[in-house]
């Protein structure tokens, strides 16, 4: 049974499981868009939406939080000056889906994730 478990496995152990999470969510905050499959940009929607919520009130706390989640310093200084400030007034739904359809290789659902 399931119950109450949160999350996608991906198919990885846990520790590369949120390696590639931090990844991914450190390239959107950069690139402010990323090409992946449809089951990471699934995964790792609700995990930068709740970080773009927390960027929008711009203390100290936000940003040690950030700090420990982001790989880069510069992507916690774009979600606090420019991300955060962005969605002052929206109170969810910041990122956006979009299918591109399937990867030659393997014929995997590829999806562009970018903020709305």
């Amino acid at each position: 049974m399931r119950h109450r478990v949160k999350g996608k496995i991906l198919d990885r152990p846990t520790g590369p499981r949120q390696a590639m999470m931090r990844s991914l969510a450190t390239n959107l905050v950069i690139y402010e868009k990323i090409k992946t499959t449809e089951g990471k940009a699934k995964a790792i929607k609700p995990v930068i939406e709740k970080y773009i919520t927390d960027s929008k009130k711009n203390d100290l706390a936000t940003r040690r939080k950030l700090l420990k989640f982001f790989y880069w310093e510069n992507a916690v200084k774009k979600m606090l000056e420019v991300i955060g400030p962005r969605y002052k007034d929206r109170k969810g739904g910041y990122t956006r889906i979009i299918k591109l359809g399937t990867r030659p290789g393997d014929r995997a659902k590829v999806v562009q994730l970018e903020f709305v």
